[in-house]
């Protein structure tokens, strides 16, 4: 025992001091339990296989499809739409919508949908995130209080009251606590986090801002004056003819520059969209989407003469084709190149460069000094400082900067390319997310919540809303699955050596005398305690059969003690691992250990006091 608590005690020493990575002090306290014998290896790698840590993996993949797609852009604009300019009334909305959320669907997973969302809410608000990160995961663990389902803890209460005899709880039982939750933890966390969590993370931000994103691109070289998508409709003289025998270059002055093709699999369900390069021998087939490049009178001529559909029409005004920055750039791949004066390239023209051939690449504009060259570059020769505008797919982009040393890429064009949301995938994502949410609310298939997200995952890769599976795997952030999974094992620790219980004993049992409302507080404090260092849902395990005995042997009723340890256990903030919710956000708002104990300790005190005079009033004594 004595050895599971200088463990445990030299864990939290580290933790707080943020000098070693979180996950490297988990897995050192794993180590050390097996080099003591106190864990079998078995016992150790539980954590691993556990539920919970599946679970977070599986909802770093969703929760990196809804931000992939575009479907948290378009989630956080409609919050930003209720939000207007107030950033008081924004964190207000994501505390409420976070929370209601929670009320039906686990907190791992709440945090998980709405953890993109987030983050894309405050860039379009200019926020920054971290100011409202720490507060979703609070949100969410609140939220779960109000439903029976919204938190293991409440299931452990009311499997205990149940193998007592006494009368179960309702779903709805909780709405009370939970609504007072949340009341207090915006309260609180309103002035809280804007003292000590808005500054962090500004200098990284500002140092991205010089990088010019693809919009910027797209208005400096006039993209918006110059490229449009024109589809080939349903039995189309065009349709079995190949580019060079429309003539299209030479008769209009335009360049074809990509053919959009959507493929069905053998399936049916699933589709893709092919991008292809336009070679003069591309056979054109119904359906397919050409990205032509040229003046807007030659383009209304060509698609006016074969009868084709100018898509994006409802945004040309005045005949001048001003198409919107809403042309889609998913994943149509632009960047710029500097050449350098030793360049080979240069005098010669566009045409002779070669880029085409070699690197399946356009140059669809010239940046020479102050001046932009947007037409007939084919003839035009290419001079030293020249910048061009290159496009292609992002990975022929990413290879101009690895096999030549005649121009230098500038910015970071596979960087530049994961920032760039799947918006036609968008309702697939969404209707997966709907579709994991009802089986976590409904639980229509057994192990539900691990289980529903593991198919939404699957489903997420398959449907096509990543790029490539590399693109999911990267979606899942090691540190917080890897210190979640090495902690777990300690709750098992402490209770294979006795240490839960013997702490449990002491601190509740001196308090008997002094009333119900000191041990019902009492009760409440040790769960709030120990949940720093274990998990919610062993706490629960651990203290429900104790608070239980604890209320019989005084002669009152077991309901508010057994709501102490369900609101205590659930209601722990300021420590990172002691949740799901809180280890997810926390690589993604750059927080320390100190940063929960700033924000989540008083809020965890304050919570802990304004529970012990309200759930007697609730649930009598």
């Amino acid at each position: 025992m004595v050895v599971t608590l200088i463990i445990l005690a030299l864990s939290a020493v580290f933790f707080v001091s943020g000098k070693i990575r979180s996950d490297v002090v988990a897995l050192c306290a794993l180590v050390l339990l097996l080099l003591f014998h106190i864990l079998t290896p078995d016992e150790a790698l539980s954590g691993f296989s556990n539920s919970v840590v599946i679970m977070m993996i599986g909802l770093f993949v969703v929760g990196g499809a809804i931000f992939q797609t575009g479907l948290a852009k378009m989630i956080s604009g409609k919050i930003l739409q209720l939000a207007g300019k107030s950033e008081t009334r924004l964190f207000i909305l994501v505390m409420l919508v976070t929370s209601a959320i929670g009320a039906f669907v686990s907190n791992t997973g709440t945090v998980a949908l709405m953890l993109p969302i987030v983050v894309s809410l405050a860039a379009n608000a200019h926020i920054n995130s971290s100011r409202l990160l720490m507060p979703l995961a609070f949100a969410s663990s609140m939220g779960g209080m109000m439903t029976l389902i919204g938190t293991p803890p409440n299931l452990v209460i009311q499997n205990a009251l149940t193998n007592a005899g006494f009368e179960p709880l309702t779903f709805f039982s909780f709405l009370p606590v939970g609504l007072i939750c949340v009341f207090v933890g915006m309260v609180v966390l309103m002035p809280l986090s804007k003292i000590f969590l808005t500054k962090r993370g500004t200098e990284k931000s500002d140092s991205k801002s010089k990088n010019k994103s693809l919009n910027e691109l797209a208005r400096e070289y006039q993209l918006s004056e110059n490229l449009f998508r024109i589809q080939i409709p349903e039995k189309s003289i065009v349709a079995g003819k190949t580019i060079v025998e429309l003539n299209i270059r030479q008769q209009y002055h335009l360049n074809i520059l990509e053919v959009r093709r959507t493929v069905s699999s053998q399936s049916r369900l699933l589709k893709t969209v092919n991008q292809k390069l336009a070679d003069p021998g591309t056979v054109l087939r119904s359906g397919d989407v050409l990205y032509v490049n040229g003046d807007f009178e030659k383009v209304r001529e060509f698609v006016s003469r074969f009868s084709l559909v100018l898509l994006d029409a409802h945004t040309i005004e005045d005949g001048k084709g001003n198409l919107t920055s809403d042309l889609a750039f998913y994943d149509i791949g632009i960047a710029e190149i500097v050449l350098m004066p030793s360049s080979r390239l240069l005098k010669q023209t566009v045409g002779d460069s070669g880029f085409r051939e070699k690197f399946n690449v356009n140059v669809l504009g010239i940046r020479r000094k102050n001046d932009y060259i947007l037409h007939d570059l084919k003839d035009v020769k290419m001079l030293s400082g020249d910048v061009l505008l290159v496009q292609g797919t992002w990975k022929d982009i990413a290879r101009l900067s690895s096999e030549d040393s005649d121009w230098v890429v500038l910015g970071q064009p596979l960087s530049e390319a994961a920032k760039v949301t799947l918006d036609y995938k968008a309702p697939v994502a969404a209707a997966i997310m709907l579709l994991m949410i009802l089986m976590m609310v409904f639980d229509s298939i057994p192990v539900a919540p691990v289980t529903a997200v593991m198919i939404a995952a699957i489903l997420m890769v398959l449907t096509g809303c990543f790029r490539n599976v590399e693109a999911a795997y990267k979606t899942i952030n090691w540190e917080s699955v890897v210190l979640i999974a090495a902690m777990l094992p300690m709750s098992l620790a402490l209770e294979k050596t006795g240490a839960s219980e013997y702490i449990s004993n002491s601190l509740v049992s001196g308090l008997g005398g002094y009333g119900p409302l000191a041990l019902m507080a009492g009760v409440y404090f040790t769960t709030s305690l120990m949940t720093m260092f274990i998990s919610n849902t062993a706490t629960a395990v651990l203290l429900a059969p104790i608070a239980m005995q604890s209320a019989l042997q005084i002669g009152v009723s077991p309901y508010p003690f057994l709501f102490a340890v369900a609101v205590g256990a659930s209601m722990c903030f300021a420590s990172p691992f002691s949740t799901p919710p809180n280890a997810l956000v926390m690589p993604a708002g750059q927080y320390t250990f100190m940063d929960y104990v700033k924000v989540g300790l008083p809020l965890q005190i304050i919570m802990g006091i304004v529970m012990i005079f309200i759930l007697p009033l609730l649930f009598p004594f």
